[in-house]
C-alpha cells in the first residue's frame, strides 16, 4: 500500500509541473536545430516518462513470478527517489525528459509484482484490491496537493522535487524490514476454481501453467502469452488499453484545461498568484479514493463485466458532457469534476479483478504484466495523443476523444457480459 501510494504520487505531481517546465524551457536545443516548446512537445516529454511505465511492465510480471514480488518492490522505490533526485538537477528539457525516463522504467515493475502479490497472496481478493486501490488514490491526491502546495509555498520546482524524492527512499528502508507469505492464497484459490479464476477453465487458460509461475525461458513465455490471449483476455486487454488512452489522455493536460475557465482564474494571495485548477485538479483525485474503493466493494458484488460496461460508459457520456456543463459556472463544474473523478477511479478495481478472473495463478504476474503494458505502456500515447489535439484542434475535439475511448472499453465490457 505504502508503495502504490508513492507509485502514483509522483506519477499524479508531474502534470502540475508540465505548465512550470514549459514557462522555464520555451525552447530545446536538437541536433537539427532549435525546436520551440509546445503542449505536443510537453506531452512527448511526459510519454516518455510515462512509456516506460507501462512498457516495462510486461518484463516486470515475468520478473515477479520468477523471483517474488517483494525485491521487485524495493527496487521499485528506491528507483523512483533516485529519479527525482535527478530531475532536481536536470539543466534543461531534455535532462528532464532522461529523468522522467529513469522514473518511469523504476515505477514500470511496482504493479505487476504488486498485484500479482495481493492476487496470488490474499484470500479475500476483491477487499485486498479496493483497499490497496484506496491507498495508491491517497497518493494520487495527496502527493499533487503536496506538490502544488510546495510550487505555492517554495517557488522552486527544483527544491519540490528534490524534497518529494525523500519519502521514497525512506520507504524503501522500511519496505526492506517486511516479510510476507507471498503466496498464501495460490492453495484455497486451487481448491476452489483450479487456481484459474471463476472463467478460465472454460477459456481454455489453465492445462499448462506452472506451479512456480516462473517463466525461465523466451519458449515459456510465448507459451505463457499465447495461453493468455487465445481467449477472452484478449478482450480484457483491449480493455485496459482503452482505459489507459482515457486517463492520461484526460489527465495530462487536465490542470491547463482547467485553467481556461473563468471560474478558476488565478487569485493574489500573500503576495503571491493562487492557482484554483491546481486545487480542483487535486479535488478531482481525491473523489477517486471513494471511486475506487467503491469500485472494489462492488467487485465482490456484481459480475466484473457489467461493472466494466457501467464504468466507461459512464466515462463516455461524462466527456460529452463535461465542456457543456463546466461553461455554466462553478457548481456545474465541481458536480462534473467529482463525477469524472469517481468513475475514472471506479473502473480500476474491476479490471484488476477480470484480469484474475481470466488468467491462471500461475501466469498471473505475467498477465498484470500486459495488464499495466496495455494501461500505462500503449496508454502513455494518451498523452502524446491530447498534447496533439489541443496543439492542432481544441478542448471540444478532445473530450470527443476520450468518449470514443470510454465507448469502445463499455464496448468490450458487453461482449465479455454477454460471453459470460
Amino acid at each position: 500500500m505504502v508503495a502504490h501510494a508513492m507509485v502514483h504520487t509522483y506519477e499524479l505531481s508531474l502534470p502540475l509541473l508540465l505548465p512550470v517546465w514549459q514557462a522555464e524551457f520555451s525552447t530545446v536545443t536538437l541536433p537539427t536545430g532549435t525546436l520551440a516548446v509546445t503542449g505536443f512537445v510537453m506531452g512527448v516529454v511526459l510519454t516518455i516518462g510515462y512509456a516506460p511505465f507501462g512498457l516495462g511492465a510486461l518484463p516486470g510480471g515475468v520478473l515477479a513470478d520468477a523471483y517474488g514480488s517483494r525485491r521487485l518492490i524495493l527496487s521499485c522505490l528506491v528507483g523512483m527517489g533516485a529519479s527525482f533526485l535527478l530531475l532536481a538537477v536536470s539543466p534543461g528539457l531534455i535532462a528532464v525528459a532522461l529523468a522522467l525516463f529513469v522514473w518511469g522504467v523504476a515505477a514500470s515493475v511496482y504493479h505487476p509484482s504488486g498485484l500479482a502479490l495481493i492476487s496470488k497472496g490474499v484470500e479475500a481478493r476483491g477487499s485486498a484490491f479496493a483497499y490497496h486501490g484506496v491507498a495508491g488514490n491517497l497518493g494520487i491526491a495527496l502527493g499533487p496537493l503536496a506538490t502544488a502546495l510546495l510550487l505555492f509555498g517554495l517557488g522552486d520546482w527544483r527544491l519540490v522535487v528534490g524534497i518529494l524524492a525523500v519519502p521514497a527512499l525512506v520507504a524503501a528502508v522500511l519496505a526492506a524490514r517486511i516479510d510476507v507469505d507471498e503466496t498464501a492464497a495460490v492453495g484455497s484459490e486451487a481448491a476452489t476454481d483450479g487456481g484459474t479464476g471463476d472463467d478460465a477453465d472454460d477459456e481454455g487458460t489453465s492445462g499448462d501453467a506452472r506451479a512456480s509461475g516462473s517463466v525461465a525461458s523466451l519458449g515459456e513465455f510465448l507459451a505463457d502469452s499465447r495461453l493468455l490471449f487465445g481467449g477472452a483476455f484478449v478482450l480484457v486487454f483491449a480493455v485496459v488499453m482503452l482505459s489507459g488512452l482515457y486517463y492520461r489522455g484526460l489527465l495530462t493536460f487536465l490542470p491547463e484545461i482547467l485553467g481556461r475557465f473563468p471560474s478558476l482564474a488565478p487569485i493574489e494571495f500573500a503576495g503571491r498568484s493562487l492557482e484554483p485548477e491546481r486545487y480542483f485538479y487535486v479535488g478531482l483525485l481525491m473523489v477517486g479514493v471513494a471511486g475506487q474503493y467503491a469500485g472494489g466493494r462492488l467487485t465482490d458484488r456484481i459480475p466484473v463485466e457489467l461493472g466494466l460496461l457501467g464504468g466507461y460508459g459512464a466515462l463516455a457520456v461524462l466527456a460529452v458532457l463535461f465542456l457543456p456543463a463546466a461553461t455554466l459556472g462553478l457548481a456545474p463544474l465541481i458536480v462534473m469534476g467529482a463525477l469524472v473523478g469517481f468513475f475514472l477511479f471506479v473502473v480500476q478495481p474491476f479490471y484488476q479483478a477480470t484480469v484474475a478472473e481470466y488468467t491462471p495463478a500461475g501466469a498471473r504476474g505475467l498477465s498484470y504484466g500486459y495488464t499495466y503494458l496495455g494501461v500505462f505502456g500503449v496508454g502513455a500515447l494518451g498523452g502524446a495523443v491530447a498534447g496533439g489535439v489541443l496543439t492542432y484542434a481544441n478542448d471540444a475535439a478532445l473530450f470527443a476523444v476520450l468518449a470514443g475511448f470510454g465507448g469502445l472499453a463499455a464496448l468490450c465490457g458487453a461482449v465479455l457480459y454477454v460471453r459470460r
